[in-house]
């Protein structure tokens, strides 16, 4: 998978911030083990200087964090205020503050930090990693934590020599004068420390970049080849004992009865108990020396239920009502006019059907407890450190200052690690709690594990959608009127996120990448989000997995209707001002495919799809045959708009990585469903992820720029599907309206 950089930075000025002062920027410093920690929070910033919203009240922070670390051997170590769950933040965010510190990539170490009020997101004000916003919002804050820690370095360093300030100069870790005067960050960081923390520090011009734009190997890469890297689920303390839990089989279920006879004889079992779960439900607890033995007792268990509030939902009969609700929706989301509908020459009748899906990391949800008098210190790989370390303190009957949480890197998540209710965390510390007082306040560490089948029958799935849409033509082809209408449960409903992001009863995660009309046709947007008894969450790029599909399905056939190429009709249709990154994404991706040039083998065809998710825009141009009624993919060719490129190997991998997890969605058997309110999927063989027999080549191109840099954790995603199913037309002649695909005997 080679994939050509045709980025190339230069040009461009040094961008002069004076928000630091304004934004309470703080410094916190303390001598430990012979380094300097150095700790910078400046609340709110996320934008070149001239694009900065209003600074907010500065904030005082209760205890000093530190983002930098110089050691005594002169390496440097960050703290990375996300969870770097594969996406390569630990790598990413460091690479901004090297270089503005000036020091050499190999002096430089990374770290998670814990769930501390320094570390939240100077957007969101929360600690959280989601959105694709980690290079984003912090693209200004870590430059300007390292250029405000190199400047307090050299302050230091021109005290001591009795220098002017602009004799000195900086560069792999030194400090250094015309006149021969040298000294090592680390032999100056007590000096640093008593200086005053700049109001206002220069960032550097991208054609002075070393480190910005060029690729970099990840952080963790050699301790994740040699296997010695700990995630979560690796965490191994003294006495600790493992935990497993027995979810009811419905949504909100709860224990009617239970004989723990058998599970309890089982060697190694230590307790089982009763607990409060998800969503008003309760489950049985197994506490065991391992995880075998628990697994074994969990087993053994028999347990009589009540059925929950999702007893009843079965997929067959949640999509016959999600028709019945798409004849007449409930909001408004964009009210464009389509009267025009009635006077077209040709209308284009579609309806779309999208399942539920698990999220399915590789690494299954777990966090270790450990309570110990009034403080609890918790292990988890967590997207939302702030939450859910509130939600566990409200759990333990603590305050969130007394919950220590620290912050594992996750094999996965997709989402799901990122729960407003802190589902699992909730869960986990009302198990532990409990084992606590049953051992009379003397219980240890306790890890509790989900397995793969709880994490996929679990909850928590992307919504189930159902798109209709009539779409009026002109004798011409041209586009008169599309009537759209998306009915599907809300995400947003019910949680701390919902004050902002549902307006006039729509949701804004299931309309975007509709509600923009991205090609400028009379468009209506029309909702309903029916109240379905299935937790649902964000999945890997949000509601642009479903509107993503349809609009740039339809826009391909609504090309064809008019008898134009795919291609040309999007360019034709996209303003060349507005929409200038989505031109310059679908040129690359085209040019470099050879779409339109080259001649493909019989029995192949091209798919396009263009679309833009956290501020990127991915445009995919794929090869794709007809094998056994399934599409099979020969190659990817991406071309990406996401702005400055600050590591373009790990962009490449999102990309590549966005596209393969993308591909999943068309494939057989990829989907949840439930009959009588149980989920009837529970492992990879019935819930099947691509393969490495799936995955095709990928090649991905950057198109270059110095602009901030937008997300690129999920906007791989969306466009793939559409690309394929718009070569499978080409194929077959027939439309794709359901993911995933039908297979040939369907």
């Amino acid at each position: 998978m080679n994939t050509t950089m045709l980025s190339r930075f230069s040009g461009g000025a040094a961008v002069e911030s004076t928000r630091l002062g304004r934004r309470g920027f703080m410094k916190a410093t303390a001598l430990a083990g012979g380094g300097l920690m150095v700790s910078l929070s400046m609340p709110g910033i996320a934008f070149a200087a001239d694009e900065a919203p209003a600074a907010p009240p500065a904030k005082k922070i209760a205890e000093p964090s530190a983002f930098v670390k110089i050691n005594p051997d002169n390496t440097v170590e960050i703290q990375v205020n996300r969870l770097d769950f594969g996406q390569g933040a630990l790598t990413a965010l460091p690479m901004l503050l090297a270089e503005e510190l000036d020091v050499d990539w190999a002096q430089v170490r990374g770290s998670l930090a814990p769930a501390g009020d320094a570390y939240k997101d100077p957007i969101f004000g929360l600690q959280i990693t989601g959105g694709s916003s980690g290079v984003p919002n912090s693209w200004v804050q870590y430059r300007e934590i390292g250029a405000a820690t190199r400047m307090m370095l050299v302050a230091a360093a021109a005290e001591q020599w009795k220098v002017p300030v602009e004799q000195c100069r900086t560069g792999g870790g030194k400090v250094t004068t015309a006149n021969g005067k040298s000294a090592t960050y680390a032999q100056l960081t007590a000096a640093a420390a008593k200086q005053p923390v700049p109001t206002k520090v220069v960032l550097k011009a991208p054609a002075d970049y070393k480190i910005i734009g060029k690729g970099k190997g990840r952080l963790d890469a050699v301790a994740s080849a040699h296997g010695v890297k700990k995630y979560g689920i690796d965490t191994r303390l003294p006495g600790m004992k493992i935990a497993l839990l027995v979810r009811a089989p419905t949504f909100g279920g709860q224990v009617e009865s239970f004989d723990a006879g058998a599970a309890q004889a089982i060697k190694g079992v230590r307790d089982v108990f009763q607990v409060t779960t998800d969503r008003g439900g309760s489950g049985v607890a197994v506490i065991a020396d391992g995880y075998w033995p628990a697994k074994q007792a969990r087993d053994a268990l028999k347990v009589t239920w009540k059925a929950g509030v999702g007893g009843t939902v079965s997929s067959d009969a949640l999509f016959v009502k999600y028709r019945e609700e798409a004849k007449a929706p409930k909001a408004v989301a964009l009210a464009g006019d389509v009267s025009a509908l009635s006077k077209a020459s040709k209308k284009i009748s579609a309806e779309y059907e999208f399942p539920y899906l698990a999220h399915a990391p590789m690494e299954p949800l777990n966090a270790t407890f450990e309570l110990q008098g009034d403080q609890a210190t918790v292990w988890a790989g967590t997207q939302f450190q702030t939450v859910d370390q509130m939600a566990i303190a409200q759990t333990l009957g603590l305050k969130p200052e007394q919950v220590a949480l620290n912050t594992l890197p996750a094999g996965g998540g997709f989402g799901r690690r990122a729960v407003p209710t802190s589902d699992y965390l909730r869960e986990g510390a009302a198990i532990a709690k409990t084992w606590r007082e049953r051992q009379g306040g003397k219980s240890g560490p306790l890890k509790v594990m989900w397995s793969r089948e709880d994490d996929i029958k679990g909850g928590y799935y992307r919504p189930a959608h159902l798109h209709r849409v009539e779409i009026g033509l002109d004798d011409k082809g041209k586009v008169m009127a599309w009537d759209h209408v998306i009915v599907g449960q809300s995400i947003l409903t019910g949680t701390p996120f919902e004050a902002f992001m549902v307006k006039n009863g729509v949701d804004a995660t299931m309309v975007e990448g509709v509600v923009e009309n991205d090609y400028a046709v009379p468009m209506r947007v029309r909702v309903t989000h029916p109240d379905m008894a299935v937790p649902v969450l964000w999945w890997r790029s949000v509601g642009h997995t479903h509107t993503g599909f349809v609009m740039e399905t339809l826009t391909d056939e609504v090309a064809a209707a008019a008898g134009q190429d795919p291609v040309a009709w999007r360019l034709a249709h996209l303003d060349a001002k507005k929409h200038a990154r989505h031109i310059a994404a679908l040129k690359l991706a085209v040019e470099q495919s050879g779409y339109g040039k080259k001649a493909l083998p019989a029995g192949h065809a091209w798919g396009v799809a263009v679309h833009e998710s956290f501020g990127s825009v991915v445009a995919y141009v794929v090869d794709v045959s007809m094998a056994d009624g399934r599409p099979k993919v020969h190659a990817i060719t991406a071309g990406v708009h996401a702005n400055q490129v600050v590591n373009p190997t790990a962009a490449e991998a999102q990309i590549q990585g966005g596209a393969i997890f993308g591909l999943g969605m068309t494939m057989p058997g990829f989907e949840i469903t439930l009959k009588d309110g149980v989920v009837q999927q529970s492992q990879f063989s019935d819930y099947p992820p691509p393969r490495i027999t799936d995955a095709p080549p990928v090649a991905v191109f950057f198109v270059p720029s110095n602009d901030p840099p937008t997300g690129l954790g999920e906007p791989g995603v969306p466009a793939i599907a559409p690309a394929v199913a718009n070569a499978v037309a080409a194929l077959t002649g027939k439309r794709v309206r359901k993911l995933p695909f039908p297979t040939a005997d369907a």
